[in-house]
């Protein structure tokens, strides 16, 4: 960040009155691009030991490109200029940015390390799980090869690893998603490191899961005295583990803190923003009918693409306050103090919020767990749905079942039951939730409902009319009156192919007879995209605008329901606001029955009008979903809840004193 003449910045403060024997990360005009465009913009900070310390901000903003800075794991074609110092067992006495690749092979895994967001691909598919956590150990010598056999064992317990002994010896694609975030997580932690960075540890993961790696990252780099750097851009997460706050747009830090100052009393614009749109809970219905929910929040425009920020105030192309000043790269601010020195707490921006006293509470929100205390004695029954004569969908009975390869010549193969005897009625024009944790038969049951697989057992009814046992042949109907939104719109939107030619898909599999370029012009103009977009292909769009053109392409035959598959999981806060914005506007605009799959509750609360909870196959419960909030009664219903990640309740624990 560039500070006026005379005012520091968190760089020359870090610089001048840290400790080098407390401070184990210290970053210093952090350049980062190619030969011809900047990425990364004179980013300055520091951890000390036992910090934990949250970069926030949305993709595309720098987060990762700066974690990946300190690792040395720069991607060919991109150059770093400034300092990085990294004091680990020993001080500091060399630039990491001017070190050779053997040199930092040797910090990585020891002295640092970093768990990814995805840990499908950071670890190996062809070896077992317990070389894996071994081979860090042998690599960098701190362990024998029959030490590090005994403490890969030791380590998968302090993960909360069952049955660590049998674990060991699978591979990566026998465990759950949150069984290898684990197992990276021992990785990380085998050798001790004095600097831990986790880059969206959690985000594929459901919230119970969630909870559980963040209490243990929070546990781990406890018991070591460790530096914490992580990366994320959920800030009830960042409220729930990190002390500091730094905020990150355009390669630049715009914004740093203590977490009580920056999430209840922000400064700049971008700031004001993530936390508007991170809200799912200030808004409620005036009536029975969701039409009369408010918009969320949202940031305005999208993230521009790399080097394509503005010149001066990298966020003025989309703030609202933006005038002739923010031509100019604003000053840094300080604001309070922090053992760094002056200048390590402040802002960048011409025109600040108004400020709001740290001591002052919070504006109550709507919180979005259930206040009172659980009932234990309760172990209820799922409402039971009566058919009605408005219903649309109808599932009565449903099994599902799954045989797994036999483990040996002459045993049965398991079996997996992952639909168990489900009965379910939504009604026409309603707004129907599906939660639970993976696993838990959510997406199994949607494409039973939308024809893409057939049930073991039960009946399936929509508008009436019977899907299972059918033929694909025979469903040509059901794609017309029902069309399925998925989670990652990259992997279900054909890279080949333009975005005019996607959404027309399914009108020529119909045999639409209309004109299909007008048509294909006024959906997207439905869904927030210009006409010209039609020419151009996927990868040429951002994730929110990419989950539009799903959006655009499944209301292309005019369908009477919309089944919504985790469509807004993979999104920043700012552009998951726009998207459900979008889904409310569609459902009520195109009069939709909505059935829709998540496992964040938060935002099925938004949404729909009921939901039922899934577990193991079952559904364990069924209430209206204001109902379910207040007044869970199944315990694992309260668990989901109590679960969830609550800014407000965060930074309560923060001003009482949480370490």
């Amino acid at each position: 960040m560039t500070a006026a003449k005379g005012t520091p910045s968190p760089g020359d403060s870090v610089m001048l009155d840290r400790s080098p024997d407390k401070t184990v990360l210290r970053v210093e005009g952090l350049d980062v691009g190619t030969s011809t465009t900047p990425l990364l913009h004179d980013v300055s900070f520091s951890i000390d030991r036992g910090e934990r310390v949250g970069l926030i901000g949305e993709s595309g903003s720098g987060k990762s490109l700066t974690a990946l800075a300190v690792m040395g794991l720069l991607g060919e074609g991109l150059h770093a200029d400034g300092e990085v110092w990294l004091s680990g067992r020993t001080p500091a006495t060399r630039n990491l940015l001017t070190v050779g690749e053997r040199d930092i092979a040797h910090l990585r895994g020891d002295a640092m390390s970093m768990v990814f967001q995805e840990p499908m691909t950071a670890l190996n598919p062809t070896m077992r799980i317990g070389d894996q956590v071994a081979e860090v150990m042998t690599l960098h010598k701190t362990r024998s090869d029959d030490e590090a056999r005994e403490r890969v064992v030791e380590l998968l317990e302090q993960v909360g690893i069952s049955k660590p002994h049998q674990l060991v010896k699978a591979y990566p694609h026998q465990l759950s998603g949150g069984q290898r975030q684990r197992v990276v997580l021992a990785i990380a932690m085998a050798n001790d490191p004095a600097l831990l960075i986790c880059d969206e540890p959690t985000t594929a993961l459901d919230v119970t899961v969630q909870a559980t790696v963040l209490d243990l990252i929070v546990e781990g780099v406890e018991e070591r005295d460790a530096a914490l750097l992580f990366i994320t851009h959920d800030l009830a997460v960042v409220a729930s583990v990190c002390e500091r706050v730094l905020v990150m747009y355009g390669g630049r830090i715009v914004e740093a803190g203590p977490v009580e100052q920056i999430l209840t009393s922000p400064q700049h614009r971008y700031t004001v923003g993530l936390l508007a749109a991170s809200d799912l809970s200030g808004v409620t219905p005036a009536s029975g009918r969701r039409s009369s929910r408010g918009a969320l929040a949202t940031i305005p425009g999208t993230v521009p693409g790399a080097g394509r920020f503005p010149a001066g105030c990298v966020f003025r192309n989309r703030c609202a306050a933006a005038d002739e000043d923010c031509k100019t790269t604003p000053a840094w601010t300080s604001r309070g103090t922090h053992p760094a020195g002056e200048g390590a707490f402040g802002f960048a921006c011409h025109h600040p919020a108004e400020p709001v006293p740290v001591d002052q509470p919070t504006e109550t929100r709507t919180s979005t767990t259930s206040t009172a205390p659980p009932d234990k004695s309760a172990s209820p029954q799922p409402e039971e749905d009566t058919t009605s004569s408005n219903s649309v969908i109808e599932v009565v009975g449903v099994n599902r079942d799954f045989r797994r390869p036999r483990a040996r010549l002459f045993t049965a193969p398991p079996v997996v039951h992952a639909v168990r005897d489900v009965s379910l009625t939504i009604d026409r024009g309603e707004r129907f939730g599906i939660v639970g944790e993976s696993g838990s038969g959510k997406s199994t049951l949607l494409r039973l409902i939308a024809g893409l697989d057939q049930p073991t057992a039960g009946e399936i009814l929509i508008d009436g009319r019977q899907i299972q046992g059918k033929r694909t042949a025979q469903l040509g109907w059901l794609r017309e009156k029902l069309q399925l939104v998925f989670q990652d719109p990259m992997s279900s939107l054909d890279p080949r192919m333009r975005v005019r030619d996607i959404i027309a898909e399914p009108l020529v599999a119909q045999g639409w007879q209309g004109d299909r370029r007008a048509r294909v012009a006024d959906l997207l103009e439905r869904v927030g995209l210009s006409a010209a977009a039609a020419d151009r292909y996927p990868h040429q769009f951002s994730g929110g605008q990419r989950q539009r053109i799903s959006v655009a392409r499944a209301l292309a035959p005019g369908p009477e329901i919309l089944l919504a598959d985790e469509p807004v999981s993979a999104l920043d806060v700012s552009v998951r606001a726009q998207v459900l914005n979008l889904i409310d506007e569609v459902v009520d605009g195109f009069d939709l029955t909505l059935l829709f799959v998540s496992h964040d509750l938060s935002v099925v609360r938004h949404v729909c009008d009921r939901v039922a909870v899934m577990r193991n196959g079952e559904v364990v419960e069924v209430a209206p979903t204001e109902e379910l909030f207040a007044e869970p009664k199944h315990p694992y219903t309260q668990s989901l809840l109590t679960a969830i990640p609550n800014l407000d309740t965060a930074i309560h624990a923060v001003r009482n004193g949480r370490t």
